[in-house]
C-alpha cells in the first residue's frame, strides 16, 4: 500500500478499554483511506483480533515506566521511523508519550497525543510527568470536560504552535445494536450468571475500584429494598478486581451486611458486553470521581437502555437528562435509589421512548466512524 500518510500509534496493552479499543478502530479505518497503519504496543487481548495484512503490529515493551526502558523504546523508535518513513506519531499514553516525544525530536516527525484521562498528580514531579500529553503539535481531548481540564492545569504548556481540540470517543454502534442478539443467546448467558428472568436486571459495569461507586451502588439497592419492602430487582456488578481482593472483599460484606446475596451478583468478566447490556433492564454509571468520557453510559444508550449515571464527567456530555438517560447527584446513595425507583415505575412506552431517543443520540454524536474521520482530517491537516 502506497501512500503519503503513515501513521504509528503507540499504546501500552491493547486491552478493552476506551484508549485500547481507539486505537484499534482509528488503526483499522486509516487502510481504507490508503494511510499505512502502524501500531506499536506490549500485547494485550485485542490483538488476535487485528487484521494483519492491514495493520503492522510491533511489540516493544512501551507499557513501563523504567527510564531505562523508555530511553530504550526511544532508541527503538526512532529506527521505526526512520525505516517506515513515518509521517505522525500518536501516544495514547504518558510512559510511551516520553520515548515518542524524543522520537520525534530526533526524527522531526509530527507528534500527536490523546489526552484519555484526568491524571491525578499530588506534586510537581507527578503533574511534569503527566505534561508530556501536552508537549505535542496536537492535544486531542476525548470530551469537553477533558479539554477544561487540560486547559485549567496545563496551560503552561499550552502554545499558539500546539492545536488543543475535542475529538469524541465513539463506539462502534453496529455491535453495541440491540437487533442483532439473539434470544438463545441471551439465556445462556442469564444461566451463566445464575438468574431467573423474574424480574428487573440492573447492570452495573466497570473494574472493581473504589473510584467506580460499587459501594453506592450497593447501598442504593439497599434504600431501594427498604422503600419498597421488598427485593424487585436482581443486581449485577460486573467488572474484575483486577487483583484488589480485599475491595472486593468489602463489597462481598457490604452485601452480606444488608442481606442481599441472593440478590447481587458479582461477575467477573463478559466477553460480550452488548449481550449484557441487552438482558439487562437498566444500566447505572456509579463513579464518584469524573470519568473522562464514560463509555458505559453511551454503550447502554446505543443498546436502547434506559441508563442513570453521576452527574459528573463525559456523562454530563453523553447524556441528555431525562430523554436518552437519567442522571443523580454523585456519591448519592439516596440520589441514586431515587433514579431506580423511577425508572422501576416507568412505563414501557416511556421506557421505549427513552431508549430510542437513546441511540439516535449516540449515533448522531458518539459514532466510531465521526470519531476516526475526525482523527484522520486531523492528521492530514497536521502533514499539509
Amino acid at each position: 500500500m502506497s501512500s503519503n500518510l503513515k501513521v504509528l500509534q503507540v499504546i501500552p496493552k491493547l486491552g478493552y478499554g476506551g484508549a485500547e479499543t481507539g486505537c484499534y478502530d482509528v488503526a483499522h479505518y486509516l487502510p481504507e483511506n490508503n494511510c499505512e497503519s502502524f501500531i506499536v504496543t506490549s500485547g494485550g487481548e485485542l490483538l488476535k483480533f487485528i487484521d494483519k495484512q492491514k495493520v503492522k503490529v510491533i511489540r516493544l515493551p512501551v507499557h513501563s515506566k523504567n527510564p531505562l526502558l523508555i530511553i530504550i523504546n526511544c532508541v527503538a523508535l526512532v529506527g521505526i521511523i526512520l525505516f517506515n518513513n513515518i509521517s505522525i506519531i500518536h501516544a495514547r499514553s504518558r510512559a510511551p508519550a516520553w520515548s515518542c516525544l524524543l522520537a520525534t525530536k530526533i526524527t522531526g516527525r509530527k507528534f500527536v497525543t490523546t489526552f484519555h484521562g484526568t491524571y491525578n498528580f499530588k506534586n510537581i514531579l507527578k503533574k511534569f510527568y503527566n505534561s508530556v500529553m501536552v508537549r505535542s503539535h496536537l492535544i486531542i481531548a476525548g470530551s469537553n470536560f477533558i479539554f477544561s481540564h487540560v486547559k485549567e492545569n496545563y496551560s503552561k504548556n499550552l502554545s499558539a504552535n500546539k492545536k488543543l481540540m475535542v475529538i469524541f470517543r465513539g463506539i462502534n454502534v453496529d455491535y453495541f445494536d440491540s437487533s442483532t442478539k439473539i434470544e438463545i443467546d441471551e439465556k445462556k448467558l442469564l444461566k451463566k450468571w445464575g438468574i431467573e428472568k423474574d424480574k428487573k436486571i440492573i447492570l452495573l459495569p466497570g473494574r472493581l475500584t473504589a473510584w467506580k461507586g460499587q459501594e453506592v451502588f450497593i447501598e442504593a439497592v439497599n434504600l431501594v429494598n427498604l422503600q419498597l419492602g421488598y427485593e424487585a430487582f436482581h443486581a449485577v456488578i460486573l467488572g474484575s478486581d483486577q487483583g484488589r481482593d480485599l475491595y472486593k472483599k468489602k463489597l462481598i460484606r457490604l452485601s452480606e451486611q444488608y442481606r442481599m446475596t441472593g440478590q447481587i451478583r458479582f461477575i467477573d468478566h463478559c466477553k460480550d458486553m452488548a449481550l449484557a447490556y441487552k438482558v439487562s433492564d437498566i444500566v447505572v454509571s456509579a463513579s464518584i470521581e469524573p470519568e473522562a468520557f464514560g463509555r458505559v453510559s453511551v454503550e447502554a444508550q446505543s443498546m436502547e437502555k434506559p441508563i442513570i449515571a453521576s452527574n459528573i464527567g463525559g456523562s454530563n456530555e453523553t447524556i441528555v437528562d431525562e430523554k436518552t438517560g437519567f442522571l443523580f447527584d454523585s456519591g448519592s446513595a439516596k440520589s441514586l435509589s431515587q433514579k431506580i425507583l423511577k425508572v422501576l415505575t416507568m412505563d414501557e412506552t416511556s421506557l421505549k421512548s427513552i431508549g430510542i431517543e437513546g441511540r439516535k443520540n449516540i449515533i448522531q454524536k458518539f459514532n466510531v466512524e465521526k470519531m476516526c474521520f475526525s482523527t484522520y482530517s486531523e492528521y492530514k491537516r497536521l502533514i499539509n
